[in-house]
């Protein structure tokens, strides 16, 4: 699975919440980029985002001069921010559920900056679909919960562990695809064949 430090770029623009907007858009100029990160003052100190359609909104849109304007009248602090661990269809669904389109990658610091761009333009979703992936990581872990559940093992705690993962696996499915939670999970219909495992499954 791609995360978010796979796609993200690394060369982040940073710019002070005092600097005039001026110099915001000069440096966007100079970088030719769309938004900038706003430097944190302190360790206990938030990161902003200002980006082009917060100037275009908000300056020129009202006339207003941008030496006379300062980032941080424009800026959006505390900005929503990425894991560098976190999977990359979670930072679109992130991007879908809170309408951003860029966020900076925060881990020890500012790693790097990651936009709808980079997850159309990097991302492997066309090559590895989550749920095609997710159906076949289900059917491979059904098939080893069975493996090791066989023959004396299958009231160890292995196989109870074993299920377990096929539970956490085909919640996420369903929760990926947006499928009706279906009659009988996998575990549930083993059960019925083998109500021995609940023993130790729900101890």
């Amino acid at each position: 699975m791609l995360k978010a430090s796979d796609i993200m770029s690394q060369d982040v623009a940073m710019i002070r919440g005092s600097a005039t907007v001026a110099d915001a858009i000069k440096l966007m100029r100079l970088k030719e980029i769309r938004t900038l990160i706003v430097d944190i003052r302190s360790s206990d100190d938030a990161y902003g985002i200002v980006t082009q359609t917060d100037i275009v909104y908000k300056v020129v849109a009202y006339g207003k001069d941008p030496a006379a304007m300062r980032v941080y009248e424009i800026m959006t602090k505390p900005c929503i921010s990425v894991n560098p661990d976190l999977g990359v269809e979670y930072v679109a669904r992130l991007f879908a559920n809170t309408h951003i389109h860029v966020a900076p990658v925060i881990g020890e610091g500012v790693q790097g900056i990651i936009s709808l761009s980079d997850i159309l333009n990097k991302g492997d979703f066309l090559e590895r679909p989550k749920v095609v992936v997710a159906r076949n990581e289900l059917s491979r872990a059904i098939a080893e919960a069975k493996s090791i559940c066989s023959g004396s093992r299958i009231t160890s705690r292995e196989c109870a562990n074993a299920w377990s993962l096929v539970e956490d696996i085909e919640a996420e499915l369903i929760y990926q695809s947006g499928a009706d939670i279906p009659e009988k999970s996998a575990f549930q219909i083993y059960c019925d064949e083998h109500p021995e495992v609940l023993q130790v499954h729900h101890k």
